[in-house]
């Protein structure tokens, strides 16, 4: 999976969606699933998502969309492996961004 966004302090959720290739309320309802998931919200109620909020939906997309799991699984499994996950995000992401770039090399030739 790979997600592509611009580096900026905030996301709309319409873009985060867009990266994520997932429904808006998809997002809505993960974060009522999961208390690590809590955008900012602004007085009219737009969800406003920081860096560190990408990174726990990376998680969760993980967990729920890649591994199958249950929400109540990885709801567990962010709480008792934390460390174990990020290590296997960061990796999967560099892997993803090699393999996007040997693509692009390749269709160069």
């Amino acid at each position: 999976m790979k997600f592509e966004l611009k580096d900026k302090l905030y996301y709309s959720i319409g873009e985060v969606s867009k990266a994520f290739n997932v429904n808006s309320s998809l997002l809505r309802f993960w974060e009522k699933e999961f208390d690590e998931l809590q955008p900012k919200k602004k007085v009219n109620g737009i969800r406003k998502y920081n860096s560190k909020d990408i990174e726990t939906l990376r998680k969760i997309y993980h967990l729920l969309k890649v591994k199958k799991m249950t929400i109540q699984g990885a709801k567990n499994n962010l709480i008792n492996h934390k460390n174990k996950i990020n290590k296997h995000l960061i990796l999967r992401e560099k892997l993803e961004k090699i393999k996007y770039e040997l693509e692009k090399i390749k269709s160069n030739l």
